[in-house]
């Protein structure tokens, strides 16, 4: 498989292990969002990633067209990190055409890209003026384009949405994808759960350094948190919590419930068996979001294998 491999990795410090046996993957032309609460051990795992710091056991591998190297070769990445580092006395040009030529890219080539992706961002009146004239905004666009102007093949964005309004939000989302599309290796880190689970293929969740949940989001849904049932209806409260089938019901407005299905309930049955004449005014069907996940994972800890019904997201208040 094209792409990072990340085998039993273990990194501690002190007497506490930041990162406990931790594998994954994250296959060519991917988007994987890592995720964790504050502490959780993320910025570790991607240091021991990009080869700043060395995993105490296990290890790393990228393959890119068959060819595996031990390691992900500087040259392949793209790095946008959460701590902005832009020289506010430097010129947006000067900027890119330094970081581009750090990864070997001529001038000329350089040059170009970056004017088409000013463009892009609508910068290109920005390209010769210094950082400091820039909006918070406009400086992570110039980030961005810094951690791709050399093509990577391996690219970590580290919050990229942050001081981002809602159109170019929208705007970084099409792009990344894009990136995945055109065959790249993504690694998305970032606190915005919606967006995270709009853009990403696969998610994997760490807390305190060890594995929670992995996969594809559908399937962690499937594994973490049953059906959900929105009702709108003005029939008497009684009338309408009556059922065998749930596992809690919740009371959101005077006339609007939630219902959790208990695990081998599914909704059309739940639906069909809801008392006859029972006026209805709305109905939803959904999944736990990923932000409810999240906060599952951070409020209950890593502890996620006992029982379904213990795992359910109703239970934690």
């Amino acid at each position: 498989m094209d792409g990072l491999q990340v085998q039993g990795v273990h990194k501690v410090y002190g007497s506490t292990a930041v990162v406990d046996n931790v594998s994954f993957q994250a296959p060519q032309g991917r988007i994987l969002g890592v995720l964790g609460p504050n502490g959780a051990g993320k910025t570790t795992i991607i240091r021991m990633i990009m080869g700043i710091t060395a995993p105490d056991q296990g290890d790393i591998y990228f393959t890119d067209h068959g060819r595996k190297t031990k390691g992900v070769p500087f040259s392949t990445i793209g790095y946008l990190p959460e701590e902005r580092g832009l020289y506010k006395e430097a010129k947006v040009m000067s900027i890119l055409l330094f970081l581009s030529g750090l990864k070997d890219v001529p001038k000329t080539q350089a040059r170009e890209r970056a004017m088409h992706w000013l463009r892009k961002f609508e910068l290109e009146d920005y390209a010769y003026k210094k950082v400091e004239q820039l909006s918070k905004g406009m400086a992570q666009k110039v980030q961005f384009i810094a951690s791709i102007l050399h093509e990577p093949k391996f690219i970590v964005l580290d919050e990229p949405f942050s001081g981002l309004d809602p159109v170019s939000q929208d705007l970084f989302k099409e792009e990344i994808r894009a990136l995945a599309n055109s065959g790249a290796t993504v690694l998305l880190s970032s606190h915005q759960m919606n967006i995270v689970e709009a853009l990403c293929d696969e998610i994997f969740l760490i807390h305190r350094g060890k594995e929670v949940v992995q996969g594809n989001l559908e399937s962690i849904k499937e594994r973490y948190g049953n059906f959900r049932v929105d009702l709108l209806s003005s029939t008497a409260r009684e009338a309408v919590l009556a059922t065998d089938m749930v596992q809690n019901v919740e009371q959101l407005a005077p006339q609007r419930y939630r219902y959790t299905l208990k695990d081998d309930i599914r909704p059309l049955e739940f639906v069909q068996a809801l008392p006859t004449g029972l006026d209805i005014r709305e109905l939803t069907i959904t999944r736990p979001s990923l932000h409810d996940i999240f906060v599952n994972v951070a409020q209950g800890g890593a502890n996620h294998e006992g029982s379904l019904e213990d795992r359910q997201l109703g239970n934690y208040a």
